[in-house]
């Protein structure tokens, strides 16, 4: 089933303009009832070969079950930035490791 079979439309959405960036918070569902977050940068950019300015887009879905571990890492990356300390790390699921975390990225192609 590809992604278009399972979402639905926007249940909610905010932007949120930030100079040549606009951030979008979507909020979305499945048809089976599961609420999900879509998160997309879009940045203006100039494409010199042209003479025209173009939107580059970015986007990564954010799911129910990792909502807490997300606001958490958030937080402790703002806590970091703000205090100079490192915090502790989110406790990660069991027979996860964060060393694995290269070597499954390696094969992916985040061109779309």
């Amino acid at each position: 089933m590809d992604n278009k079979e399972t979402r639905k439309e926007e249940l909610y959405s905010q932007v949120i303009p930030a100079g040549k960036r606009r951030y979008f918070f979507d909020v979305k569902e499945t048809r089976g009832g599961d609420k999900f977050i879509t998160i997309a940068e879009s940045r203006k950019l100039f494409d010199n070969r042209t003479g025209e300015f173009y939107f580059e887009r970015s986007k990564m879905y954010l799911y129910r079950e990792d909502f807490d571990k997300f606001k958490q890492g958030f937080e402790n990356a703002l806590s970091f930035i703000a205090t100079g300390i490192e915090p502790p790390p989110v406790v990660a699921e069991e027979g996860w490791h964060a060393d694995d975390v290269d070597s499954r990225l390696d094969d992916i192609d985040f061109k779309y």
